[in-house]
């Protein structure tokens, strides 16, 4: 971003707070409050400063089928939305590129989890409905007919709008027709060099079948005239591309022209010379196609002593699970089509014919590929809150005077990692014990855990095997963690440890002390630059009572504990997120002013979303912030008219679990690991905790309230399950609040 773009940046997320605090007059917290603790309100046009109540609905009414929206069809909008990034201009080119990318990569996932659940329902119950009242195989047709035209979609975007702005940038990608003879003599090396001794061609035979292909491999499907050596008649024949090679390789310097990033996919050296591959055959067509299968798995919790030995070999299978999806470039005649569905069981619904490269997602290694800072994000410097601003005492130390509280990517993650590597040389520490989701094994936290355990702590680690997709570098970290002398369990069989907790007992002047970490997001230093979270640090003593029972909890056995200041899934927490909902209802019905804000990834459990509809009808004020699915239905009269639902999509991915709560003037604030979902509440194991210091809940709230004035990055949900993209009116300034808060947290350089 050039230089005075990002100045204009500044001033403008600068003149935003103003805005912001001007569009927020009305205070909800008590009136015996200060001024500087008045947290922000946004003036809701819809319905005015508190909606009168209207006739309660049966709790028969509260489950229609109408006042729900298909949870599948509700993440495929967020998938939409993301790819809608790529033609919004306020991102720099090379992002917007990125979130084309992403939607390959998030439909790849839809797929081997979502769509292969639906299958398998299909399979043992055709004719169950949701809450939606939508039978699975309507599902799986609704779904195809919108994803084909969204992927035809997709590819329009990147060949008719997102590669020749690149082009015009001097980024170029390069057609077969386009290389020079120096360019093909060299394409013609690297295939000799690199592909040519690694590359295997399958001819299909009765001794040779159809071959096992990997999940999402690159593979092309040749059709061939002639004889071989051995007299066999031309047929058919597979190419696996190579795995390790990258799918876009840069030319040299030398070979583009001067300023010029000039790149050549693989598939296209593969087909400039697949001749080579079949010498005296005569090729008629070589076509790419990619095979998705289905990835999820799942373990008999009854049946496996060893759940690291059954991953394992569930990890093997999930390569060749049953195909869901075929994606064959476009200019593959039909019989070829037709000969691939029926080799991988899948129906016509299922092909996806793309016009470039069938495995999209695999181009994001372009992005660290070259230096053009001036089409990318401007980078920042992550802040911190001013108690650890060139401090000089311990960590503990600070923490031990009041809790500090993180959001991150705006602040930085390094004082968890600072943390525990204190704890590590910290003679007085005497034990740790951490909750692992997703991280990696390399990394500073898992470091810290060693070196801890090295040095003689007691060092426990709960690491969740069973995180999608990260199962494999989970075992690899369990190892390292074992081999060091820690004691790792994984977790409950039947719930997932998804919680979010650090626990340290230190050795003080006065007695042991506890300290903790609470997030609501996971210990990854890479996510935690991209991902929106919150972390806590604390000392309090409630909190950290709390979160030892929890762990006590999952590495022994007995009766639920008596947890008073965490709500703990899968015991109390939905119940209790129930109850305040609920108590906010009960406010409103006595003419008190009423107003809950939720912000969370995913909405879709029948008995919250029934609470919200019953506070909407008491006339409760409900801000609903969701990235992503979302099955209420906002807006229908006597019902949810008093809801609204915003999705926030941008530079950062939206990952904050946090609530507010009104109360009467007595303001709740909650973050948690959990979001609104029915395996969230009843089948994992996680936390919420209260915000407790006044003015670190202040500032939360005034966080959410940047959300609900955001109208450049945000999407309204409507009651026909539109989302709206939401724009500046005219005269009002433009406010962005991932802008807003990087603005305000991030260091200033």
């Amino acid at each position: 971003m050039p230089e005075e773009q990002s100045t204009m940046v500044e001033i403008e997320a600068q003149r935003s707070q103003e805005v912001i605090a001007a569009a927020l007059p009305e205070p909800l917290a008590p009136a015996t409050e200060t001024p500087d603790e008045t947290p922000l309100r946004i003036n809701h046009t819809r319905t005015g400063v508190r909606a009168k109540p209207t006739s309660v609905t049966s709790e028969l009414d509260l489950k229609s089928p109408s006042l729900y929206f298909n949870r599948e069809l509700s993440t495929l909008q967020f998938h939409i939305r993301v790819l809608e990034q790529a033609l919004d201009m306020s991102h720099p080119l090379v992002n917007r590129l990125m979130f084309l990318l992403i939607f390959s990569s998030n439909l790849d996932e839809f797929f081997e989890i979502r769509v292969a659940g639906i299958k398998r329902h299909i399979a043992l119950h055709p004719d169950e409905v949701g809450s939606d009242g939508m039978r699975p195989t309507e599902l799986l047709d609704e779904i195809s007919r919108i994803v084909h035209e969204q992927v035809e979609r997709q590819y329009r975007i990147l060949n008719e709008t997102l590669i020749p702005e690149l082009a015009r940038q001097n980024i170029f990608f390069l057609r077969r027709e386009s290389w020079t003879a120096s360019q093909r003599e060299w394409v013609r090396e690297y295939f000799d060099e690199e592909i040519m001794p690694v590359i295997s061609p399958i001819g299909l035979d009765p001794s040779h079948p159809f071959p096992r292909l990997v999940n999402k491999s690159l593979n092309f499907i040749v059709e061939l005239e002639g004889q071989d050596a051995f007299g066999r008649e031309g047929g058919l024949a597979i190419l696996p591309a190579p795995r390790p090679l990258p799918r876009l390789i840069r030319l040299p310097a030398h070979l583009s022209r001067p300023g010029c990033d000039e790149f050549v996919f693989l598939s296209s050296m593969v087909h400039a010379h697949a001749e080579e591959l079949f010498p005296g055959m005569k090729i008629i067509g070589c076509y790419q196609f990619r095979l998705t299968r289905n990835a999820d798995f799942s373990v008999d919790t009854e049946e496996i002593s060893d759940l690291a030995s059954a991953l394992k070999g569930e990890l093997l299978a999930r390569r060749y699970g049953d195909g869901v999806r075929l994606e064959v470039v476009n200019d593959c005649p039909a019989h070829l089509t037709d000969f691939l569905l029926n080799q991988f069981n899948l129906a016509p619904r299922d092909l996806y014919l793309v016009d470039g490269p069938v495995n999209l997602s695999r181009l994001m290694t372009l992005l660290g590929d070259f230096e053009r800072h001036d089409l990318l994000y401007k980078p920042f410097i992550p802040g911190l809150p001013k108690v650890l601003n060139n401090r000089k005492e311990s960590l503990f130390s600070l923490i031990a005077q009041g809790d500090i509280l993180l959001h991150h990517p705006f602040q930085s993650f390094t004082p968890i990692e600072s943390l525990l590597a204190e704890a590590a040389n910290d003679p007085g520490v005497l034990a740790i014990k951490q909750t692992l989701y997703r991280t990696g094994a390399d990394s500073a936290i898992v470091s810290a855990l060693v070196e801890a355990a090295r040095n003689g702590k007691e060092v426990t680690v709960v690491i969740e095997l069973r995180a999608r997709f990260d199962e494999a570098d989970n075992l690899l970290l369990a190892a390292r963690l074992q081999e060091a002398g820690a004691i790792v369990i994984y977790g409950v069989m039947a719930y997932k440890t998804h919680a979010k907790m650090l626990h340290i007992v230190r050795r003080e002047k006065g007695g042991l002390r506890y300290y903790a970490h609470l997030g609501t997001g996971n210990y990854h230093s890479r996510t935690a630059k991209l991902y929106t979270d919150y972390s806590l640090l604390t000392a309090n003593e409630r909190l950290c009572e709390d979160v030892h029972l929890v762990f006590q909890q999952l590495s022994g056995m007995g009766k639920p504990r008596v947890i008073e200041t965490l709500l703990h899934a899968p015991f109390v927490l939905h119940d209790r997120l129930v109850k305040m909902i609920e108590r906010e209802a009960r406010h409103a019905e006595k003419g008190r002013k009423a107003h809950l804000i939720i912000k969370c990834n995913s909405l879709t459990e029948p008995q919250l979303i029934r609470a919200l509809y019953r506070a909407s009808q008491a006339g409760v004020r409900c801000d609903l912030i969701v990235r992503g699915m979302c099955c209420l239905r906002p807006g229908v009269a006597g019902v949810s008219e008093n809801i609204q639902v915003r999705s926030i999509v941008g530079r950062f991915l939206e990952h904050t679990r946090v609530f507010t709560f009104h109360n009467d003037g007595k303001p709740e604030v909650w973050a948690s690991s959990a979001d609104f979902m029915e395996r969230n509440m009843f089948q994992r194991v996680e936390t919420c905790f209260p915000i407790l210091d006044k003015k670190l809940a202040q500032q939360v709230r005034k966080d959410l309230e940047t959300y609900l004035v955001d109208n450049c990055q945000a999407w309204v949900l409507t009651a026909d399950g539109r989302y709206v993209k939401q724009v500046p009116e005219e005269g009002v300034p433009a406010i962005s609040a991932q802008e807003t808060l990087l603005y305000a947290y991030a260091a200033k350089a």
